[in-house]
């Protein structure tokens, strides 16, 4: 490496501290759920969050299935890219407190509108949609009510970084065990167990308040 790409790299990470400290997440927003029931009678809800973007969604499209994209701002890591149906790809954790490494088969990506896998027990369904020069981003996955709070917490701060990613000013991904020390992360739990009507659950007791 050369003393300018060491400089350029320490001068990233620099900013990117920098970022992160000035980082506040803004209110609860763009999430709902839909309940529905199984085929033995159980109750299934389903997370849907929507993000407008100010990015095309060609970029949005990188930024969801391209490797190194996805290190910057997704709750996991991708061993191959997500972009081409019928590929199978190992998608590891982030921050999971024993590793936890699940193969997935990408099972529809129309690019750049529609892509589906599973991360683990989740079932991922993206939809992008152009919209006033940028894309309405829409993200559907299944989690059980008790942590459909937390879920929606941490994709609102992924969404965050992802945005931000893309707009040339990256702050770092923060997700698992991290982001719920988040003072901002307790906070949007709370506004979405609120707008779900849940019970809150799930945020360390001794988590800064940074807000």
């Amino acid at each position: 490496m050369t003393t300018l790409e060491r400089t350029r790299e320490a001068r990233l990470k620099e900013n990117k501290m920098i970022g992160r400290e000035q980082y506040t997440p803004g209110e609860a927003r763009g999430a709902r759920v839909q309940k529905e029931r199984g085929q033995n009678g159980e109750e299934k809800w389903t997370l849907i969050l929507v993000r407008e973007l100010r990015h095309s969604p060609e970029k949005v499209w990188q930024a969801l299935t391209d490797p190194a994209h996805l290190r910057e701002w997704a709750p996991f890591d991708a061993d191959g890219n997500l972009g081409t149906a019928g590929t199978t790809v190992k998608l590891t954790t982030v921050g999971a407190p024993v590793p936890r490494v699940t193969e997935t088969t990408v099972t529809r990506a129309d690019a750049p509108e529609v892509l589906e896998y599973k991360w683990g027990d989740f079932d991922m369904r993206w939809e992008l949609e152009a919209s006033g020069g940028g894309t309405r981003l829409a993200l559907w996955t299944n989690i059980g009510h008790r942590f459909i709070a937390m879920g929606a917490a941490g994709w609102h701060i992924c969404f965050d970084v992802l945005d931000r990613l893309l707009s040339g000013t990256p702050i770092g991904r923060m997700v698992g065990p991290e982001a719920m020390k988040f003072g901002g992360w307790q906070r949007l739990n709370a506004e979405y167990a609120k707008q779900f009507g849940v019970e809150t659950s799930g945020w360390p007791p001794n988590a800064k308040g940074r807000s």
